[in-house]
């Protein structure tokens, strides 16, 4: 690859440093997919009362219902992430959307608990190639300083959703009924895998060199062995960013599958108002995404080594959070407890977009959208688990959210402990052996 770019003369060069400008374009199209994808995903929350009315279901059931999207969607990241490493990001992204789509137009179509159940499977497992290939287009078209950057930006795509859904969501419920909501949602995500198809490209040789430097002629260099997709699981470093991502998200997935029924039910406010009040953590959420990837670039900028500077956002966001969230269930003052509960979710989501960043920091190219999908499926066990234990409680405890709380808050730290203690650079020692 030296050789090659010796050769390169000014004009190509040059060329290739304007084509590399595609790459923020196709950052820019993952953060509209992004807000699509999570807006599918929170429809069925901004519902959550309407449809357990009409379909006579309890906070149990309607737990289960919530999570029937979350645990197969983290079954499905497993297979998910070697198909984005074996067949690309262009077309795993594009048939991921087309199919999510469908779902959720078809959703529209539900007369019945178990008609809706299975339309939430379909659609955990048609959006799991979503994120993985997020990661695999960072990795392909930026180099290790500057990546945590663009996998944050793409995370804000579902921040952003999460902002905007319950003002939009819950306008389109109350002019269209939840039906058109789905329909319309839906939609959007066919026009998305259109343009995603017309647009997207790997990036050249040239525009690799260009781009990476030293880091990419490092992987032209033949290995010794390369690990197969199975061997990830081998690792302690896997075990524990599976572990440490289901302590977050599992909080991650309470806000997102309860927040707007606690508003109402808990602290009393109408459909209109939680419309409005439930989009404010969810603010502060994109606020926490870039400011997880802005630090953690510049720690790397300033000598601290790379895991290092993945693992300071990621643990200090999820103490913090910690922090405010687990006051939240002896606070009895509304407007403080909207306060903590936004600090928490600010907090909650500085690791995210670090999370995939760290996963690309260790694995092999090859292997890159493989360990984050096995990391994501770590998360999204908590996801799967957070809305039936949620259910569970506020069934036996005849609608008391402190344990919701407390439980969150201490899963929290576990996620802290889990990635501050225990992943590690464990490549060195490899290869000092």
């Amino acid at each position: 690859m030296s050789q090659t770019s010796a050769e390169t003369n000014a004009p190509e060069m040059a060329a290739s440093k304007k084509s590399v400008k595609i790459r923020w374009y196709l950052i820019a199209l993952l953060v509209i997919g992004g807000i699509i994808n999570y807006l599918d995903r929170n429809n069925l929350s901004i519902a959550n009362t309407t449809i357990a009315k009409e379909f006579g279901l309890n906070a149990l059931q309607m737990g289960l219902l919530l999570s029937a999207f979350s645990w197969p969607y983290a079954i499905a990241n497993l297979p998910a992430g070697y198909l984005v490493d074996r067949f690309g990001p262009k077309r795993m992204f594009a048939w991921a959307a087309g199919l999510w789509s469908i779902v959720s137009m078809l959703s529209s179509l539900a007369n019945s608990f178990g008609f809706l159940y299975a339309a939430r499977v379909a659609l955990g497992i048609s959006e799991s190639p979503f994120f993985t290939s997020g990661l695999k287009v960072a990795d392909k078209w930026f180099d290790k300083t500057e990546r945590a950057l663009p996998v944050s930006i793409v995370n804000t795509g579902s921040q952003i959703a999460n902002a905007i859904a319950p003002p939009l969501l819950t306008f389109l419920m109350l002019t269209m009924s939840w039906r058109g909501m789905f329909l319309v949602i839906g939609a959007l995500g066919i026009v998305i895998a259109l343009v995603w198809l017309r647009i997207y490209r790997d990036p050249t040789l040239k525009e690799q060199f260009l781009i990476k430097g030293a880091e990419f002629e490092e992987t032209q260099k033949p290995k010794e062995k390369q690990a197969g997709w199975g061997e990830l699981f081998k690792h302690k470093n896997t075990w524990f960013m599976v572990l440490g991502a289901f302590g977050i998200f599992y909080t991650v997935w309470v806000y997102l599958t309860w927040l707007p029924s606690y508003l109402q039910t808990a602290r009393g406010f109408s459909l209109s108002q939680i419309g409005w009040l439930a989009g404010l953590p969810f603010l502060c959420g994109i606020i926490g995404v870039l400011t997880g990837g802005i630090l953690s670039g510049k720690l790397i900028k300033r000598g601290v080594p790379t895991i290092t500077a993945r693992k300071i956002p990621i643990v200090g966001g999820a103490l913090l959070a910690a922090a405010a969230v687990l006051p939240v269930a002896y606070v009895e003052n509304t407007a403080l407890a909207i306060v903590l509960l936004s600090v928490g979710y600010f907090a909650a989501q500085v690791p995210i977009g670090v999370l995939w960043t760290l996963a690309s920091d260790i694995a092999e190219p090859n292997q890159v959208a493989s360990l984050g999908a096995i990391q994501n499926f770590g998360g999204f066990l908590g996801a799967a688990v957070a809305p039936i234990v949620t259910g569970y409680i506020l069934t036996e405890t005849g609608g008391n959210y402190t344990m919701v709380f407390l439980i969150g808050g201490m899963l929290l730290i576990v996620g802290a402990l889990s990635y501050g203690l225990f992943v590690k650079d464990r490549r060195a020692a490899t290869t000092a052996a």
